[in-house]
Parts: structure tokens; sequence; C-alpha cells
């Protein structure tokens, strides 16, 4: 058993000590919108926040998540970050095919947590590592400018 707290919820669940996070969020927890995209954190479709960091989950041992804080894409419009975030997809609509973008929003909104307005060599770092087959890249970096001017105001 493991405890967890997963967007906001403790949880105890059945899991050994090095399943993936991600395994155990999709599988375990029931939690499908962190997506399993090459198992190597090399796309970044995995993507989740552990203690307000944007990790890989798909490489992370949940022995290390074990008592920590965990939010994924189901619980990221909780924090307004994430809201400003996920608004700004919205309204310049950046998805196209989708498969992506929640690892995309995790990183987009660690970043703007971290940094309220970042240049754009600021997002190109942040955001390196988040793969979009679609090249949605030019749509993120505005969605990204975009959450940034939400949050100032």
């Amino acid at each position: 058993m493991v405890k967890l707290e997963i967007n906001g919820k403790p949880l105890q669940l059945d899991a050994p000590p090095d399943m993936p996070l991600l395994w155990v969020l999709r599988d375990v927890a029931g939690l499908t919108g962190t997506k399993y995209g090459c198992g190597m954190a090399l796309c970044g479709a995995c993507t989740v926040h552990l203690e307000g960091k944007a990790i890989r989950s798909c490489v992370t041992p949940v022995a290390a998540a074990a008592g920590k804080k965990i939010v994924t894409i189901e619980g990221i419009d909780a924090e307004r970050v994430g809201r400003a975030v996920q608004q700004a997809w919205r309204e310049l609509d950046v998805v196209q095919c989708g498969y992506c973008q929640s690892g995309q929003i995790m990183s987009a909104t660690a970043l703007l947590a971290a940094n309220r307005q970042p240049s754009d060599a600021d997002i190109d770092a942040a955001m390196n590592g988040n793969v979009c087959r679609c090249a949605t890249y030019v749509r993120i970096r505005a969605a990204i400018h975009r959450a940034a001017e939400l949050l100032a105001v």
C-alpha cells in the first residue's frame, strides 16, 4: 500500500513501490487524463506535478511520490494558474488531436506558477521535451503568453 495525495485527496492505493506513477494514476486510481507516450520521459505526455514541479510520471516510481502532493490534469483547475492556462488554451484553440495536451498544460502551469512573465526563451526552455506531433507549438507559446496576461489582471 502506498499513501498519496492526488488532486487534494488523500488516497491509500495498492501498488508495488517500483510501479511507475503513471500506471498508478491511470490503472489504480482511474485518472486517465495523464497519457502514456514513450515510457522514457522523452515526450512529456505523462507530465504531472509532484510538490508543484512538473515531472514525468512514466519514469517516476510511485515510492518516490509517497506522502507527497500530486496534481494531475484532472485537478489543475483547482489552482488559479491552471484555470488561466486552460482558458488560454480554449481561447486560442490550441488543441489539434489533443493527445499531448494534458502534458503541455501541466508543464505550462508549472512554468507560470514559477514565472508569471515568461519570455519566449523561458517558454521554450520550460516546454522543451513536451512533444506535439501536430506541431501546435506556436499556439502553445501564444497561449502561455495569454495565460500570463490573464494572471496579471
